[in-house]
């Protein structure tokens, strides 16, 4: 997640201050990835030096300076929303791993890391379930200015990549069973260690 280019995009709409940055980033976002509000204050300093913004004049009656995009800060956040983002390899994946190393080895049943898994993840699934609904409940306030909700549309993305997850465990299972029941696998467990066919 680039924080530099969320909050380019957040100062595309005008001048702001660092805590004020933080909280709409995290509403916008429907809280999934907390900013430190230090890493904000940071990341504007870094961006300041950059000349891609500057403090908008003398400090507030609590003493927040709001920031405002420069030419170049203006015309960087303005690409940023037209480049794809990068499709390389994913970052390394606990679950991923865990169950390639359960697979190849042999005090492990790979069968009981899915089956654990599984359990987890459903449980996770039932819980962003419950908040897309709380969120798609009807509510007597006036529509969005917007047709989408930002944040519903982050909960969803999260919905589909546990949903994801739940199909490749079953494929990882299915692959399994097919393993086991190959005749190939099957003469190998019935040779004995040091011994001929």
């Amino acid at each position: 997640m680039s924080v530099r280019q969320s909050l380019l995009a957040l100062l595309r709409e005008g001048p702001r201050y660092g805590a004020l940055l933080k909280a709409e980033f995290e509403a916008r976002t429907g809280g999934v990835w907390p900013l430190n509000v230090g890493q904000v204050y940071t990341t504007l300093a870094r961006l300041e030096r950059d000349g891609l913004v500057v403090g908008d004049g003398t400090p507030d009656d609590e003493g927040r300076i709001a920031y405002r995009l420069t030419a170049a800060g203006r015309a960087e956040a303005d690409s940023w929303w037209l480049a794809p983002v990068g499709v390389a390899e994913p970052a390394r994946d606990e679950l991923v791993i865990k169950l390639a190393l359960a697979i190849a080895t042999p005090a492990v049943d790979p069968y009981a890391v899915i089956q654990t898994q599984r359990g987890a993840t459903m449980r996770h699934l039932q819980e962003l379930t419950r908040l897309k609904l709380a969120l798609t409940a009807p509510v007597d306030a006036p529509p969005a200015s917007i047709g989408v909700d930002p944040e519903l549309l982050v909960l969803e993305h999260r919905l589909f990549a546990v949903e994801a997850q739940l199909r490749w465990l079953d494929h990882a299972e299915a692959s399994l069973a097919a393993q086991s029941a190959s005749p190939v696998v099957q003469l190998a467990h019935t040779v004995p260690t040091g011994g001929t066919p």
